[in-house]
């Protein structure tokens, strides 16, 4: 099949790569001249284990291609996908511009009776497809002497909804084998469409759900929101853990063998952070509020992600008596979980601002995100180019990511660079009794501390 993808951004050029590999002939295409010529040129622009060997075959194989022109990108597409950025506005609300700004652009483009399915990929509010038919039908009939009409717009095009549900660090498994795939729409001919491209990806038995375009919507926004609760409540009963002189891990092994509960998403730590979590609940309570509800859930989930940071943070300052000012901490992990070069909404960020607030001495080291990180901070902070290096001389060392490399490190090696034998462990990474043994002081959470 012919098929365009509008956006190159991490949905976009994962999805675009991943539809090529199954044999469609795939043109993306992005506004960004830079980014388009360095795809176009075989580097890739987006870290994601797995990614780039599909990514390299498919461009040298031609079924990949790249390009800044709309008109060129959709010319013979049977299916064009909308995977454009929705960021979360002032009020908490989903942007719908740039969607609604290339829905407008294709209602200029397409022609009469040359059918195409338009596909919602990105994260939108519930009703989002209802807009982009709208706009596209109004512009098309401004330009057309055969107009549609909202009875009869299926000759022209079909607006789908398709979200993703796609995790970083593992989003190629995640779309080559997925659990499930939601297509919402009412149009039998668009969804024969839909069916006929995702069959390569179902064959092991997972179910292709059609629904209406509003259920679609909802059910990210849904999926999303529920596992960021879980998040938040597990951060809650780590808390209590602490107080009571219960251990957390003991008790998330024993509610995630509960087959009603499972044992995903029940890891405390400093809080989810990412693209899709804290955008996707805000969102969600945000339409709720819009329609004159109070989602009490989503509320709490919210502020409890905001304040577990907070409760990371005083652990550091409370056992500085707050006197960090020329203190040198080793941060281990600057992306928002391992795996991956985001760091959009991670923790770590507010950790370290919090240091830098006290006038405390930062040095970092991540194993793919320190790029990013350097375009925020400059020369606020230091960068190490191994994660031993990062310990040279620090008074204590901070993990933030649960990066594998991070898992078994050589203590007696941190021990002897650090000045002190000081961990603060926002991801529960080493047992808390081998680190008393070690003769460190070793906090973590919901777990008890291990003092020198």
């Amino acid at each position: 099949m012919n098929i365009s993808v509008i956006g190159t951004g991490y949905v976009g050029l994962v999805s675009g790569t991943c539809f090529a590999e199954t044999g469609n002939n795939v043109t993306c295409v992005d506004i960004d001249q830079r980014k388009v010529e360095k795809l176009s040129g075989g580097q890739i622009t987006i870290f994601e284990p797995g990614l780039e060997k599909l990514f390299q075959r498919n461009v040298k194989e031609g079924r990949l291609r790249f390009t800044t022109s709309l008109a060129e990108g959709i010319q013979t597409a049977q299916i064009i996908f909308l995977a454009l950025p929705t960021p979360p506005g002032e009020d908490g609300s989903a942007d719908l511009k740039y969607i609604l700004g290339v829905a407008d652009d294709l209602g200029k483009l397409l022609r009469p009776d040359d059918f195409k399915v338009i596909v919602d990929k990105s994260t939108v509010p519930v009703g989002t497809a209802d807009k982009v038919r709208n706009v596209i039908l109004r512009t098309f009939n401004e330009l057309n002497s055969k107009p549609c009409s909202l009875n009869d717009f299926e000759a022209c095009f079909e607006v789908v909804s398709n979200p993703e549900f796609l995790r970083e660090g593992v989003a190629v498994d995640d779309f080559m084998k997925p659990d499930r795939v939601i297509i919402g729409t009412s149009s039998e001919r668009a969804r024969k469409v839909m069916q006929q491209l995702y069959e390569p990806f179902v064959r092991q038995g997972n179910p292709i759900l059609f629904m209406d375009t509003k259920s679609a919507e909802l059910t990210k926004y849904a999926a999303n929101s529920f596992l960021a609760t879980k998040i938040s409540f597990m951060n809650e009963i780590a808390i209590l853990c602490e107080k009571m002189g219960a251990d957390v891990d003991m008790v998330r092994r024993g509610i995630g063998t509960d087959f009603r509960i499972g044992k995903h998403f029940l890891y405390p730590g400093l809080g989810y952070g990412g693209s899709c979590f804290p955008k996707d609940v805000q969102a969600l309570s945000k339409s709720a509020k819009d329609l004159s509800y109070d989602f009490k859930i989503l509320n709490a989930v919210m502020s409890v992600n905001k304040s577990q940071k907070l409760f990371f943070i005083d652990k550091i300052h409370q056992y500085y008596k707050g006197a960090l000012n020329g203190k040198r901490f080793a941060v281990w992990g600057l992306s928002f979980k391992p795996n991956t070069d985001d760091i959009r909404e991670a923790p770590a960020l507010e950790v370290i601002d919090y240091l830098l607030e006290q006038g405390a001495l930062v040095i970092a080291f991540d194993p793919e995100a320190m790029e990013h990180v350097k375009e925020i901070y400059g020369d606020r902070i230091a960068f190490a180019s191994n994660k031993s290096e990062a310990l040279k001389g620090a008074d204590a060392l901070v993990i933030c990511t649960e990066w594998n490399e991070f898992r078994m490190p050589d203590f007696e090696q941190i021990g002897s660079m650090l000045n002190a034998k000081v961990i603060f462990d926002g991801r529960n990474l080493y047992d808390v009794t081998a680190m008393k043994e070690l003769g460190f002081y070793y906090e973590s959470i919901g777990r008890r501390t291990s003092s020198h």
